[in-house]
């Protein structure tokens, strides 16, 4: 029996982690143990706890709770904090997914103590090193024993860093093991898509399907700049307006303070529009619900726009660059940054996109199964 240590902390994470877990439980429970840490990151009742229940995940066996803060900050008491489990706890191997502070202090704990790291989401690059996210991908990689990558795109990303792909010998940090094996987002949405259901806030809006349009923002360089932030908002005001269509906005805590704090003024001119609904954050399957139910997706968010393509909507990614490549190569998701004329351009085009094909890039709902089997095989 393996003691696996699962270190999350952010909502992906958590829901990412939901995959392997049932997969653990259901085909691997008398090879693999696993011990849940959740760091902390993120802890919001909406944006963290909420999700254990939801998707029947065992509640964490360590709880760091090491909140907001700086980078350097943040990630420096990670270490020390995830240090003392893998120690304390005997693990024989970490596991972690994504790009987060979480998945960097994780990583970084466990290789310097000789314990092999499980990197879920690997091989995915943005190729901007100015995104914190970016970085903790590259460094995660490199301390990484196992590399499981979900498209091919990914996988071809870490055979053009040096990364061997033959599996051959003893699978070490020195020789490690890289696969392809499709998303466990995937997994999760063909799970849970039969569970989700109408929120209460939607049913609040008396939403019609295909009949409005889902709307996520929070990272950084869209929300720091309060002007951006402002001219993002007067853009999807002008949506909602021009096209006479209703927004539905799960505002994130940290979108809403920056506006609250900065110019309250422009948010409650926004939040006001009888077309636009400003709602608290969202569980895993009420966020499903609008995504199968909505008509365009606009997101600077990796998860929704890859859960959009799942559902098959079209979406509008408030970014310069994403790591899911494969999107904009189908065409269903376009890339917008500069506010004004331009943005509002892709927001009517990308609303009346119609497609009649959306190819299976993200595997066949099974890549937590394989991710166990290697583990267990390799380790």
């Amino acid at each position: 029996m393996k003691n696996i240590l699962t270190v999350i902390g952010a909502r992906p994470q958590i829901i990412k982690a939901a995959a392997v877990s049932r997969a653990i439980r259901e085909g691997f429970s008398t090879e693999l143990n696993e011990v849940i840490l959740h760091t902390g990151q993120h802890y919001d009742e909406k944006m963290s706890n909420v999700f254990f229940n939801e998707l029947e995940i065992p509640r964490p066996d360590h709880q760091l709770d090491v909140g907001s803060g700086s980078h350097g900050a943040q990630t420096a008491k990670m270490l020390s904090g995830i240090e003392e489990v893998l120690l304390k706890d005997k693990i024989d191997a970490l596991l972690v997914y994504g790009d987060t502070n979480s998945t960097l202090a994780g990583a970084l704990a466990a290789a310097k103590l000789h314990i092999p790291v499980v990197h879920v989401e690997a091989g995915l690059r943005s190729f901007n090193k100015s995104m914190p996210e970016e970085i903790n991908r590259i460094a995660c990689d490199h301390a990484s024993t196992l590399l499981f990558s979900p498209t091919t795109t990914g996988f071809d990303n870490l055979k053009n860093e040096g990364f061997s792909t033959k599996n051959e010998g003893v699978i070490s940090i020195d020789n490690p093991g890289v696969f392809h094996c499709g998303d466990v987002m995937y997994d999760n949405s063909l799970y849970f898509s039969k569970k989700a259901s109408r929120t209460i806030q939607a049913d609040a809006f008396q939403l019609t399907t295909d009949k409005f349009v889902l709307v996520t923002i929070h990272r950084p360089y869209n929300t720091d700049d309060i002007d951006r932030l402002k001219a993002i908002l007067d853009d999807l005001a002008w949506l909602a307006n021009e096209e006479e269509i209703e927004l539905v906005v799960p505002l994130h805590p940290r979108t809403k303070n920056r506006l609250m704090q900065e110019s309250a003024d422009h948010y409650n001119a926004f939040a006001s529009n009888p077309r636009i609904h400003v709602i608290e954050p969202v569980s895993f399957l009420e966020m499903i619900w609008l995504e199968k139910n909505c008509s365009l997706v606009v997101t600077d968010s990796g998860g929704v726009q890859k859960e959009a393509y799942f559902f098959k909507k079209p979406s509008v990614v408030i970014r310069t660059e994403t790591e899911w490549t494969e999107l904009v190569a189908h065409g269903s998701a376009e890339l917008s940054f500069e506010t004004g004329e331009a943005m509002r351009r892709v927001f009517s085009t990308s609303l009346n996109k119609k497609f009649n094909e959306f190819p299976q890039v993200f595997g066949d709902g099974k890549a937590s199964s394989f991710i166990c089997e290697m583990i267990t095989t390799h380790l």
